[in-house]
């Protein structure tokens, strides 16, 4: 498989429903290029396994497609979000790696 980068910036939210979740959304063009590229990598659910980096903070982790919305979710752990001081509704630039 060949390697992709991704460069964008998404606003951090919260999912209302059971656990608090906290994510980004990758922005509908990238993903739909991520979709159509790479679809065939996808594991049950729509997960696609990635390499992330929010400022200094690199991390394997993995994007959920949602398919209401035809996005992918990038979730943001608790210590993520404290490395790089990430608040909730704050803009923030991120790279994916896939």
């Amino acid at each position: 498989m060949v390697k992709n980068n991704y460069q964008f910036t998404s606003n951090v939210w919260e999912y209302s429903g059971k656990g608090a979740w906290i994510f980004v959304t990758v922005p509908q063009n990238v993903s739909s290029e991520i979709r159509n590229s790479f679809k065939e990598y996808e594991e049950g659910w729509g997960r696609l396994k990635i390499d992330a980096k929010i400022g200094k903070t690199n991390w394997k982790t993995a994007i959920w497609f949602d398919s209401k919305n035809q996005t992918y979710l990038l979730p943001l752990k608790s210590e993520i979000r404290k490395k790089e001081n990430i608040l909730l509704n704050s803009e923030i630039e991120v790279i994916i790696s896939i």
